[in-house]
């Protein structure tokens, strides 16, 4: 199957989800082989890539074809381990912020409790286990890539790119957890997490690793980053948005879970700007309240999950009286106009111009 002019989003995630699917299965049967005991761990790793919009991996090789190079199976591959380090930052964020839900199923750390029932810290035990899981995920996303078929030469091209990726990727976690539960929310500081944590190697750097890969120029990669980044930011604001405000049957997230862990994001940041003394000294109250809920580690109870609920609703309240998921609407679609308009300065071939104007639209205006 190869992608021909017209952009057909299905066809390519199906192309993509083939090269996954059959490349985690054959690790996860490795790993099982070592020990049966290990199945768990196996599965969890066919999980984390089981699902996903795969933009990543089209964004790498749109920045291929950017670069006037053709379709290729070996590429194609290539850019499948920008899902898997995805995959990799999913698991480890789902752990670092105690998420219960990822695609409606249970998230890593909580699915591998039952393979530690009987240790005496099973919950830390499931932990660990999805830690290390995550860990081999990020392994396996740089063995595909280096054995994706392409030329050595070519891919020495991007390979300092992958160290940057790594880097910034853990600086932006890192750089969220000093942030959380700030006393004073603060949106420069917000939309910092954003560009690192998600922005960056969501479009910016898979589209600059796919037009390296294809021999880009200056001109084409510095385009890559004035498209990448602001369509990162609209991307990860997009996901705040929904993060609060979006239907958990689409999102397969839990609603609260940004409240209950008094995230830094910026939908927070704008409101916190936003607000008067009263509004202010109210969102202390009811975020301290959400904090408490996952301190006391009752998350399967029924009045936790009323509480945090309820907390989250209070807090969807004053966000919507003081307008700030508008304030963010507003900062997506400028981003998006900055990605498009560097669109169109740099006069790319039709396909890949094609391919990335549908793919600004459908990061940035989404309901999951």
């Amino acid at each position: 199957m190869t992608v021909p002019e017209g952009w057909e989003p299905g066809a390519f995630k199906t192309r993509v989800d083939q090269v996954l699917h059959r490349f985690a299965a054959g690790e996860a049967g490795q790993l099982a082989a070592i020990d049966t005991s290990l199945g768990p761990v196996a599965d969890a790793v066919e999980t984390a890539v089981a699902d996903g919009k795969r933009l990543r991996a089209a964004f790498c090789y749109w920045g291929w074809r950017a670069a006037g190079q053709p379709d290729s199976d070996a590429l194609v591959r290539a850019a499948a381990s920008m899902e898997l380090v995805h995959a990799a930052a999913v698991v480890h964020d789902d752990l670092i912020d105690d998420s219960p839900l990822r695609h409606g199923r249970p998230t890593a750390h909580l699915a591998l409790r039952e393979a530690v029932r009987d240790h005496p810290e099973p919950a830390s035990a499931a932990r660990s286990l999805a830690m290390l899981a995550g860990d081999l995920l990020m392994s396996m996303a740089g063995q595909l890539f280096v054995t994706s078929g392409l030329p050595a030469a070519y891919l020495g091209r991007a390979r300092p790119l992958w160290a940057s990726l790594a880097r910034e990727l853990v600086a932006g976690e890192c750089l969220e957890i000093l942030h959380t539960g700030s006393d004073a929310p603060d949106t420069a500081v917000s939309l910092k997490v954003v560009r690192y944590k998600t922005a960056k190697y969501t479009v910016e750097q898979p589209l600059l690793i796919g037009a390296l890969l294809g021999g880009a120029g200056e001109r084409l990669r510095a385009g890559c980053s004035a498209y990448g980044l602001p369509l990162g930011e609209a991307f990860q604001l997009r996901d705040d948005l929904l993060g609060l405000f979006g239907d958990p049957a689409l999102t397969g997230k839990d609603g609260s879970d940004d409240v209950r862990g008094h995230r830094p994001t910026a939908l927070l940041a704008e409101t916190w700007r936003l607000a008067g003394e009263e509004d202010r000294a109210r969102l202390r109250t009811l975020l301290a309240a959400g904090a408490e809920t996952r301190r006391a580690d009752t998350a399967d109870t029924a009045d936790t999950e009323t509480i945090t609920a309820d907390t989250a609703d209070a807090v969807r309240d004053v966000m919507r009286r003081l307008k700030a998921p508008d304030r963010i609407e507003a900062m997506i679609t400028v981003r998006v106009e900055e990605a498009l308009r560097t669109l169109d300065e740099l006069a790319l071939p039709g396909p890949a111009a094609t391919a990335l104007t549908g793919l600004a639209h459908s990061a940035a205006v989404r309901r999951s």
